[in-house]
């Protein structure tokens, strides 16, 4: 168990245990945009510049607030719903795959991991856990930015939102994951840094470590995050990590104690 003596920290010990609830783990699941890597401000870009192009805003460029409430974490179809509520769908939606496009541009160039994740990827391949990556995002820009994170032969499955039933903040593309890798919700555990996808997590019946990279605190925790990191080397991140060590050494043990019991 996480041990501390004050409120907080109490809190923070249930926490980690959600974590360790999910022991014997079987998988891991991580969002992409802005869980890989900080891929949040080089979207911002690309939609300022498309959106000062054809004078949107009076030709105000659009702001962090603005970004966060209807873009960021959002499919497709509810961003252009919400940037053009006037327009007809099809045409919102040639102007994101434009603005996609403009992204892929910029992801080549300044495309950055979230400080820590290569400790974690780690981390995961040495336990042997399964992993894949389940995003929003288009095919397209999601094995691109896997491929420059140097992930590409890391995860067993990349699972688009677009490509299922309903894409995050329904729970289908994370239920659509353990699907194909073949394991439980009650084993999984998921990393996420959107409202949207920590709901998408929940209403899949898996605990969320929260990445608060660029999204308010507050919405994480209220959208039902079970863990709020900084980053990847967040102390609160690895001792949630280590009482899983410690859960399933636990277990190791008790196994080995029963098969000795069980051979003599």
């Amino acid at each position: 168990m996480c041990l501390w003596l004050t409120p907080d920290h109490l809190c923070q010990s249930i926490l980690c245990s959600s974590l360790a609830a999910t022991v014997p783990v079987q998988a891991v699941l991580f969002d992409i945009d802005g869980t890989l890597c900080d891929s949040d401000p080089l979207h911002h870009v690309a939609f300022q510049e498309l959106l000062l192009e054809i004078g949107y805003n009076n030709g105000v460029p659009i702001d962090d607030e603005f970004f966060i409430k209807n873009i960021a974490g959002r499919s497709d179809v509810e961003a252009a719903q919400n940037l053009f509520p006037d327009w007809e769908l099809e045409k919102g939606l040639k102007f994101l795959e434009d603005k996609e496009a403009k992204y892929r541009s910029l992801a080549k160039e300044r495309l950055e991991p979230v400080k820590g994740l290569g400790k974690l990827v780690q981390w995961v391949k040495d336990h042997g856990y399964k992993r894949a990556a389940v995003t929003n995002a288009p095919r397209i820009n999601a094995e691109l930015m896997i491929s420059l994170l140097g992930l590409s032969d890391f995860f067993q499955a990349v699972i688009v939102g677009g490509e299922c039933e309903q894409p995050k903040p329904a729970p289908y593309p994370y239920l659509r994951a353990i699907k194909e890798l073949e394991v439980s919700a009650e084993q999984t555990f998921i990393f996420e840094d959107s409202a949207s996808g920590i709901r998408a997590g929940v209403a899949a019946g898996m605990p969320v470590v929260a990445v608060a990279t660029r999204n308010p605190e507050n919405s994480l925790l209220e959208a039902g995050a079970s863990l709020l990191i900084k980053d990847y080397e967040d102390p609160k991140l690895w001792a949630a990590l280590e009482e899983i060590d410690r859960e399933e050494a636990k277990l190791k043990k008790a196994s080995a104690w029963d098969e000795m019991t069980m051979n003599n």
